[in-house]
This record gives structure tokens, C-alpha cells and sequence, in this order.
């Protein structure tokens, strides 16, 4: 990488090089275990001229959505948040029978399908085949494409403007971030709102969730690096909101610049936040690298002690993220023998590097495991809920990030 991607600069800074990992989501079938498998290097740099934090674009977004392994519905917890935002969105906005709300990178409809149901209408924008099929499955128009500032003219030209566009978790996605943001700006009407979710550079850096790196993931974003990227595309940030999900994340409420007036008093807090934690300068990225490699050493050093005892670690959940950790930690089947995830795609797969091998949920409380690694600690209380039964036989929580925590459940 030699320019930054928002704004163009070579002062390209490291922040935490983890070495060279396969894409987090390209599990493998039993049939490619023999075969080669291409990994890529995942190095975050962060430009210290507007401090957006970044990768290289080293795959493409086609080579990772046009099937896609990610089902949103399977998280009970993800839907249930999509249920509130939309609620809570209508209120704000007034959205009725006469207004018309597009998600972009809409998946299996889970968001949308809490439009549909209060009778708005709505499209979604979902780049994946696959799941973008089992959102119009599910009552939910769906058009697949990627968002461009063509593909948000033709859907305006088509369906009208939007009212409200919902972006949660892909703002991170796309490697052409002005593209994208000018794709925004195109879908939404003159006088609407545009509503993007996405992890909060300041909590991975403090919670070392160094785990959310991975290719998927082009940047990572302060409000302050926020604000730059939606300028590119003609919007401007009026409010912020800090949500717990995905160990912390913003949602950021932008509207077109004509229309946006002053923005919120959460936006100056936020970004006095941000700079208080050294996040405009050098200062506060000196030290992540340092904090990544004692989670490494603390979750090996659980790892094997256990294997010498004895005992017996499965794993809960097969998310990208955990892809990330796997492979930075270099974890093998001899110390994790395999891991389970609700997603019935990914059953009878493995997991991308470490060959793991994933299974249905069932086969814990089969196997009774010592400890149980939980590898998408961004939904702890779901799953801690979810998991009380292996207090039954006596077994543990194992959850890596922020930091290594056995826990006993009990139900």
C-alpha cells in the first residue's frame, strides 16, 4: 500500500502487521483440503493526514460477496437490534405508508423484513446471490448488485428516492470508499437520511478486538475519518450514536449537505473522546501491537496447557473474525478439535488456514468438552445464555478478547 484510499496521501503508518492469512470467509470443503490455498497479507496502517486506519485492497469484494457465507438471521441478538433500530428509526423520521427505505448490503433481509412488516415499502441493495435469495424468500425485495454511484442512479431512477438508506456493517467493506459514499448520496432523497453502523476504531484499539481485521474489512473508522469519507460523497455527519455492538461500534446519522444543518452535540463528545485517546496522532497506536501479541501468548499458553492436562477445548461459533484470531495464533486441530456454528452452510466445512473442522451445536453437549472457546465474543451474553448448559458436566466459557476469561456458567 503507498496511498491512503480516502485521501491519497504516502504518510501511511504500521499499527499491527498479522502476518498473511487466506480470506476469513472462504471455509473449504473436504474436497479442497488437499488442494492450495492462497492467503494475503493483513497489515492496518493508519494515514496521518486523515486518520482513516486501512489495509491493502488485496481481494476484491467480488471474490468475497457474490456467495457469501454469512447468514445475519442466525444471531437472535442481531435481529432483535435490527427490530429496535427500525422501530426507533420510524419514529425519528415519521416513516409511514408514503416513505421508502433501501438498505444497502441488506443480506437475508434481516433488517428489512421489520420495514416490511410496518407496511413501508423498501428494497434492498445485497451484492450476495445466495443470501440475497433467502431475503426475497422471506418477503423481501432485493436487488442484487454493488452499490456504485451508478447502481444508486438507476434504483433512484427506478423506485424513487429513499427516504432513509440504512449501511450497517458494510462501510468497512468496500475498498472504493468514495465510490460507495457517492452511491449513498445517489440513493438517498435530497431532504433524507442516511444511517451507517460500523466498529468504532477507539474500542478495537482499547479492547484489543484486533480480531475484526481481516480482508473483508478495507478500513476502520474514527467519527473524525468518518466525517472525511461521507464529505467525499456530499454528506455531512449530523449525529452519532455509541452502540455496544460488535464490541463497540457508531452509528452515524449523515444527511445530504444541503440539508443537514448543525450536527449534534454527540459529535463534538465523540470526537473530544477520540483525540483524548491520542487517536489524531501517532501516540495512540504505538502500543496495539504490543497488546495483540499478550492475547496470542495468553490464549497459546491456555491452549497448550490444557492439551498436557488433558482436557478437551472445543470451539463455539465460526465468525470471519475468529478466522483472524485461528490463524494469528496459529491454533490447530490438536489444540482446538473443533468448533460448531448454527449456520447449516458451513457444516461438514473447515475453517479457512487452520482446518478446523465445524459442526452442528449438538455435538457439544455430545461430547461434553472441558471448555468451550467462544470465538464470536461480541455477542458474551447470547451466548453465555445459549451455552449454560454445559455447566451440567462441569465445563467452562473460554472467551480470548480483551482478554483471556474462563468462565463458569450456571443456569
Amino acid at each position: 500500500m503507498t496511498r491512503c484510499r480516502l485521501c491519497g496521501s504516502t504518510a501511511l503508518e504500521s499499527v499491527v502487521d498479522l502476518g498473511a492469512t487466506p480470506p476469513c470467509e472462504s471455509f473449504l470443503s473436504a474436497e479442497r483440503l488437499d488442494a492450495p490455498e492462497p492467503t494475503y497479507p493483513l497489515h492496518l496502517r493508519v494515514c496521518t493526514d486523515c486518520w482513516l486506519a486501512q489495509i491493502p485492497p488485496l481481494i476484491t469484494p467480488e471474490e468475497t460477496f457474490s456467495e457469501y457465507a454469512y447468514f445475519s438471521s442466525y444471531s437472535s441478538s442481531w435481529v432483535e437490534h435490527a427490530r429496535v433500530f427500525v422501530e426507533d428509526a420510524a419514529a425519528r423520521l415519521g416513516l409511514g405508508e408514503d416513505s421508502f427505505v433501501v438498505e444497502v448490503a441488506s443480506n437475508d433481509g434481516y433488517l428489512l423484513r421489520h420495514v416490511v412488516d410496518r407496511g413501508v415499502r423498501c428494497l434492498g441493495v445485497e451484492p450476495s446471490v445466495n443470501v440475497g435469495a433467502a431475503a426475497r424468500e422471506a418477503g423481501v425485495p432485493t436487488h442484487t448488485a454493488f452499490l456504485s454511484p451508478e447502481t444508486g442512479a438507476e434504483v433512484r431512477a427506478e423506485h424513487g428516492p429513499a427516504d432513509l438508506v440504512v449501511a450497517n456493517n458494510v462501510y468497512a467493506h468496500i475498498p472504493d470508499v468514495i465510490g460507495f459514499t457517492k452511491g449513498l448520496r445517489a440513493l438517498v432523497a435530497d431532504d433524507g437520511w442516511v444511517s451507517i453502523e460500523v466498529q468504532h476504531l477507539l474500542t478495537l484499539i482499547e479492547e484489543n478486538q484486533y480480531d475484526t481485521i481481516y480482508h473483508e474489512h478495507f478500513q476502520y473508522y474514527t467519527v473524525a475519518s468518518a466525517i472525511r469519507a461521507l464529505a467525499s460523497g456530499g454528506l455531512t455527519l449530523v449525529d452519532v450514536e455509541l452502540l455496544p455492538t460488535h464490541g463497540g461500534s457508531l452509528r452515524l446519522w449523515a444527511r445530504p449537505d444541503e440539508a443537514a444543518g448543525e450536527p449534534s452535540r454527540r459529535v463534538s463528545d465523540v470526537l473530544a473522546r477520540e483525540k483524548a485517546a491520542g487517536l489524531q496522532e501517532l501516540s495512540g497506536y504505538t502500543e496495539f501491537s504490543a497488546r495483540v501479541a499478550k492475547v496470542r501468548r495468553d490464549l497459546l499458553r491456555f491452549l497448550v496447557e490444557a492439551a498436557e492436562e488433558g482436557k478437551t477445548v472445543v470451539g463455539y461459533g465460526a465468525p470471519g473474525k475468529g478466522n483472524t484470531l485461528l490463524n494469528h495464533c496459529g491454533i490447530r486441530p490438536d489444540l482446538l478439535a473443533y468448533t460448531v456454528d448454527r449456520n447449516p452452510y458451513k457444516h461438514g466445512r473447515y475453517t479457512p488456514g487452520t482446518r478446523i473442522p465445524i459442526l452442528p451445536p449438538e455435538r457439544i453437549a455430545a461430547d461434553r468438552p472441558d471448555y468451550v472457546l467462544v470465538l464470536p465474543w461480541n455477542l458474551r451474553a447470547e451466548l453465555t445464555e445459549q451455552l449454560a448448559y454445559v455447566h451440567e458436566w462441569g465445563g467452562r466459557l473460554v472467551f480470548p478478547i480483551p482478554e483471556l476469561s474462563i468462565v463458569e456458567v450456571e443456569r
